[in-house]
């Protein structure tokens, strides 16, 4: 696995609306993809993206995580758990309109997120 750089970082958040109404005033602009109940997104003319992630786990707590941009991410899943990551959901590639991607967390719980664009 190689990463060659990060695709964006996001925010958990409890209540979407409320969140993307602020960021929207604070960003200067409405989110470039939005999917009601389940995410926001800004992307920026580098290619960046700064998300907002509605959780359905009620212990939200304040903080990110990165996606980290790879080109095929069923491989990067596999060779994380082969350095014995501990992987989400088994280690699922989840297929979005915009994406695909893996989540997992590093050996002090950490979230992070394996990412390919579809683009």
């Amino acid at each position: 696995m190689k990463v060659s750089g990060i695709d964006a970082t996001y925010y958990t958040v409890k209540d979407l609306d409320k969140e993307t109404k602020f960021y929207t005033g604070l960003l200067g602009s409405g989110p470039t993809f939005h999917q009601p109940d389940f995410v926001s997104e800004w992307t920026f003319g580098g290619g960046e993206t700064f998300g907002l992630y509605k959780t359905a786990s009620e212990n939200v707590m304040p903080g990110g995580t990165a996606m980290f941009a790879v080109d095929d991410v069923a491989q990067a899943v596999k060779d994380a758990q082969a350095m014995g990551t501990k992987m989400h959901d088994e280690g699922n590639v989840t297929d979005t309109p915009v994406c695909h991607m893996a989540f997992g967390e590093d050996p002090e719980g950490n979230q992070f997120i394996l990412h390919k664009r579809k683009q």
